[in-house]
């Protein structure tokens, strides 16, 4: 499994915890008597951080890719452009 693939997957599982872990935090507050648990709180925040990172290498992989794919010194011989004369 490439690099990209396991980002991928662990983006998908990464963005679900964050779900369960906003939806556990609405369900705190939602509860009453007063503030929630500061860890209830403050869960969210390492999955966002997580997502942010993985979504951003996610977001740049094509350009990357499209670049790599541009500047390769190993071209096939149909990949080589015609003369212009």
């Amino acid at each position: 499994m490439s690099t990209s693939t396991w980002i991928r997957r662990s983006h998908r599982w990464v963005s679900m915890a964050f779900t369960l872990t906003v939806i556990a935090n609405f369900v705190a507050m939602a509860r009453g008597g007063g503030l929630p648990p500061p860890w209830i709180t403050y869960a969210p925040l390492l999955p966002l951080a997580l997502l942010l990172f993985s979504g951003l290498y996610l977001f740049a992989l094509p350009y990357f890719s499209r670049y790599r794919s541009r500047h390769s010194s190993q071209r096939s011989v149909g990949d080589r452009e015609a003369p212009l004369a």
